[in-house]
């Protein structure tokens, strides 16, 4: 169910969520005097490390095809910003991709991970609620590409896992914690 605004554009399932149940909740909890105190999504970053890069170029191709599926924007190639001898590191190989979502994909992107992706993961029993990292925001790592529902098993040339950071308006764990409880975020009970 989308909601149509003004400008032609609408908003998602989460967003939705977010505006008409999420935040008056979290401004009784907490008590805020202003709604622009509430803590709210501001970016997701999704990362894949490729130290395999050196020898193997086209696996940078595909990683950079696997992110672009999973998230409908193309990757950023990220490079190395001084040389290591120790890894056979030079400045500026490329060693990684990365996107950073922000507005409409990111709520879609938030909308898949919780109710798609995580529910996927073999023997998944909520997420760990102690990658906080002080001020509200979470890391997430994942282990394979294949729990997206996007990526075909059959195209894929290797499995890669990823890194997955929501980063929230919170001010510390205790609010960015609640926010994305709220949101449908699935942690583990303690």
């Amino acid at each position: 169910m989308e909601r149509t605004l003004t400008n032609a554009t609408t908003l998602t399932r989460v967003a939705e969520l977010y505006k008409e149940t999420v935040a008056p909740a979290l401004q009784r909890e907490f008590s805020y005097a202003n709604p622009m105190e509430i803590p709210k999504l501001t970016k997701i970053t999704l990362n894949i490390g490729l130290g395999e890069a050196r020898e193997n170029a086209r696996a940078l191709d595909t990683a950079s095809a696997d992110l672009a599926t999973i998230t409908g924007q193309k990757p950023v190639i990220t490079r190395a910003t001084k040389s290591i001898a120790n890894f056979r590191l030079r400045e500026g190989m490329p060693i990684g991709a990365m996107v950073t979502l922000r507005g409409h994909r990111m709520y879609e992107f938030f909308d898949r991970l919780v109710n798609a992706a995580l529910p996927r993961i073999r023997d998944f029993r909520g997420l760990p609620t102690k990658a906080f990292d002080g001020r509200g925001n979470y890391s997430l790592g994942v282990r394979e590409q294949l729990i997206f529902p996007e990526i075909d098993y059959d195209s894929i040339d290797r499995i890669r896992g990823m890194q997955i950071n929501i980063n929230t308006s919170a001010r510390n764990d205790e609010e960015g914690k609640r926010l994305l409880e709220l949101l449908g975020m699935p942690f583990a009970k303690a």
